[in-house]
């Protein structure tokens, strides 16, 4: 685990503050921890609950805007030692969820600082940039890259500012301005922290690791995502749901990315399905990007339209040309009913997802007043899980 040689002082602040760069693991270099140690030794206990604290804070709040003032004030070696202790926890995590957040999160800190020193500290950003596999340039008025870095770290980014046709091109570099450049590397932060999960354990360690943090894998795993259900008046029977709205949802719930295109017809579904403004917005929850200020806007003007009407869901033809539709069924589906041909699908009459859900008896149930008041559990199946269109 340790590099040898012992790096310079403005190494240790630049890996204390970036410890997911090759080499961070210099800081540790004179007393390399094993694994057990790291999981039970009571000189790292402090790591420990620094470790727990990161991927808390990421579980409850994936913009990463949260302060993390504990972690701030402690010394570069427990800094990073609780970085490599999260990665630990989120590798033993029940769902693949709470490590897409903790990428976003820990990706976006970075950017953060990244972003205060584009223009204070260019040597700072351009060390980052380069340990992380993304040389760049200072430029008039920004940064420069090559077209091949930019196309690789801008091809998981929606915001249309980042299409490559409103960009600088020249001699086939790309410049950009100091706060772009700093998105695109948040992007090749977020890219190498989710690829570097899970951490490849030997079994008698994750089943030690698991046995030590039960409790706390067992919070993390009711954090993340949260309910889709709420105590409102209104259940949604889930169970009912078509093929492919169960699909994104699902994909949703496991923290992966689902296209524009989908959030917006799941948002409308539920909509239309009845489901309240906040039991929307919960939905989305797990998306790896959510932001509850941006998804509740997006949520609202895709719901109150025509008078709080709201968008009318796409047709299945449109799901099927968007690549959405799962009437076939879906092979990686964790149940027989996902997997399986859907023949209703393939009815002449159905034409939306709402038919479908109408069709097989899913239309909301209203719960009993005095319940409803009373925040009682709400009838019919379990409330599954699902994430938001951030």
């Amino acid at each position: 685990m340790a590099v040898r040689g012992a790096p310079a002082v403005a190494d240790r602040d630049l890996w204390a503050k970036y410890p997911f760069l090759p080499g961070a693991e210099s800081l540790i270099a004179d007393y390399s921890p094993s694994l057990g140690e790291l999981i039970a030794g009571p000189a790292y206990a402090r790591a420990r609950e620094l470790g727990r604290i990161r991927v808390r804070a990421a579980a409850d709040d994936p913009t990463g805007t949260a302060a993390l003032t504990e972690l701030d004030r402690a010394d570069p070696d427990e800094r990073f030692l609780s970085f490599m202790y999260a990665r630990l926890l989120l590798s033993v995590a029940s769902t693949t969820a709470p490590g897409r957040r903790w990428s976003v999160a820990e990706a976006r800190r970075a950017a953060e600082r990244l972003d205060e020193v584009t223009e204070r500290l260019p040597m700072e950003f351009t060390a980052v940039a380069r340990l992380l596999g993304f040389p760049v340039e200072p430029s008039t008025g920004g940064y420069r890259l090559t077209l091949a870095d930019y196309l690789r770290l801008s091809a998981g980014l929606r915001e249309p500012e980042f299409r490559l046709v409103h960009q600088r091109l020249a001699r086939g570099e790309v410049e950009v301005s100091a706060g772009r450049a700093a998105r695109l590397l948040q992007e090749g932060i977020r890219v190498r922290l989710s690829t570097s999960l899970p951490a490849d354990l030997a079994p008698e360690v994750r089943n030690r690791l698991q046995a030590a943090e039960l409790d706390f894998l067992r919070d993390l795993a009711q954090r993340v995502p949260m309910p889709m259900q709420r105590r409102g008046v209104m259940v949604l029977r889930a169970e009912y749901f078509p093929p492919c709205i169960r699909k994104m949802r699902r994909m949703l719930e496991k923290g992966e990315n689902l296209a524009h295109s989908g959030r917006f017809a799941l948002a409308a579904f539920l909509h239309r399905s009845g489901a309240d403004f906040d039991t929307i917005v919960d939905a989305y929850r797990g998306a790896p990007d959510f932001d509850e200020s941006i998804s509740r806007y997006q949520v609202e003007h895709i719901t109150q339209r025509d008078g709080g009407r709201g968008y009318e869901p796409p047709t299945c033809e449109t799901l099927r040309s968007q690549g959405l539709c799962f009437r076939e069924g879906d092979p990686a589906a964790p149940n027989a009913v996902d997997r399986a041909r859907d023949a209703l699908c393939f009815e002449p009459v159905l034409v939306r997802p709402t038919l479908y859900y109408r069709l097989r008896g899913g239309a909301a149930v209203e719960r009993p007043a005095a319940e409803a008041a009373a925040g009682g559990a709400a009838p019919g199946p379990t409330p599954s899980r699902s994430g938001g269109p951030g």
